[in-house]
């Protein structure tokens, strides 16, 4: 469990640094791309609950690094984000790429939502907050179609080079 935990964390380690020269780049038309979503669903959709719940957390706390949001809310949403789509993936087939593309957007949906209202109130400006957020958003949502497929190929061979590969599990959510 650690050993899978450990080595997806490496994973999000290593696009939340490519998300952060993406986002560099795109400072000059002033678009950020946030694709939390996309660091919850793989562990939530093919992982036990404590491996995929200790990744996200871990996953959440390193985006509260560099947020400007109390430390731990990213964490605590992407926990959230992270028992609401273990509990429903019994109805899904969760071995499909497709199924965790939409599985992520669908997820970057509630959690880039669920965070903006969280901000929203230190805005000067709310009504300009919103659209500027939902320029974002809209980014993001085109980014993580694109690069879902790829994050998850990339958590999965992380996973069989560490010797920590995915066991068949019941679907269930116990």
């Amino acid at each position: 469990m650690k050993r899978r935990a450990l080595l997806l964390t490496l994973a999000s380690l290593l696009l939340a640094a490519l998300l952060g020269e993406l986002n560099h780049y795109l400072g000059a038309w002033q678009l950020h791309v946030w694709c939390g979503g996309l660091f919850v669903a793989f562990a939530a959709l093919r992982l036990d609950f404590r491996t995929g719940a200790t990744a996200a957390f871990l996953a959440g706390l390193l985006f509260d690094a560099n947020a400007p949001v109390a430390f731990g809310t990213q964490a605590l949403l992407f926990l959230a984000a992270h028992a609401v789509i273990f509990n429903a993936r019994a109805r899904a087939p969760r071995e499909v790429t497709l199924v965790g593309v939409i599985i992520a957007l669908l997820a970057n949906l509630a959690l880039f939502l669920a965070l903006s209202f969280l901000r929203i109130g230190a805005s000067p400006a709310p009504g300009e907050t919103w659209m500027r957020d939902f320029a974002d958003l809209l980014v993001s949502q085109a980014v993580i179609a694109l690069i879902a497929p790829w994050f998850f190929a990339l958590q999965v061979r992380l996973l069989q080079i560490g010797g920590a590969g995915l066991r068949e599990t019941a679907r269930s959510a116990i």
